[in-house]
């Protein structure tokens, strides 16, 4: 590879470090190329896979400023998710499929610029997935919501039943008449 051809790969490896919310770092030694084709089906619109090569990819995590993430673990055939998408559904994809090809193993990676050891990417991966979690937290607050709409019209709803309640008992003892003799108080003088 010429230099201008590496300086060129170092320069796009560095900005999709900068621009993914997340790079997982994989070594896919014995993987078939049909294999690493269903691997980057399974990833499509979350993240692009590609397999790099060690010194490049170091030049470039160091020039993006993420190289304490890989320290160490650019050796032998490795490849990069780097993520776009979903970070939780990228790390499930990973996740899944190296359950099914244990050939494919999970080294490391980087998240919103922390580095991850590969019990953190599988503790990712355990997450549900956004739009469940989103849900989870709307039918929270409908839940609150609902139960401040009922304390709110509490008051409301016991004043209406204690004016009702009045109403009936006005009802239940008949009409007041206007030519009724007033009642005097006891002892009370008669004018």
């Amino acid at each position: 590879m010429a230099n201008a051809q590496k300086d060129a790969a170092i320069a796009e490896l560095a900005e999709k470090f900068r621009s993914s919310s997340a790079a997982v770092l994989t070594e896919y030694r014995g993987l078939t190329v049909a294999q690493l084709a269903q691997l980057r089906k399974n990833l499509r619109g979350n993240a692009s896979y590609s397999v790099v090569k060690n010194t490049l990819t170091a030049r470039a995590a160091k020039e993006a400023g993420v190289e304490s993430a890989f320290e160490g673990q650019f050796v032998g055939p490795n490849a990069i998710a780097f993520v776009e998408g979903d970070p939780v559904e990228a790390a499930k994809g990973l996740r899944d499929f190296a359950k099914d090809h244990p050939l494919l193993v999970i080294k490391g990676g980087l998240f919103d610029g922390n580095p991850l050891s590969p019990e953190q990417i599988n503790q990712l991966a355990n997450l549900e997935s956004r739009e469940v979690l989103l849900g989870k937290l709307a039918g929270a607050m409908k839940a609150q919501l609902t139960q401040a709409a009922y304390l709110f019209n509490a008051p409301l709803s016991q004043t209406a039943r204690v004016v009702d309640a009045l109403r009936a008992k006005v009802e239940e003892q008949g009409p007041v008449s206007a030519d009724a003799p007033e009642s005097t108080p006891e002892g009370g003088d008669e004018a």
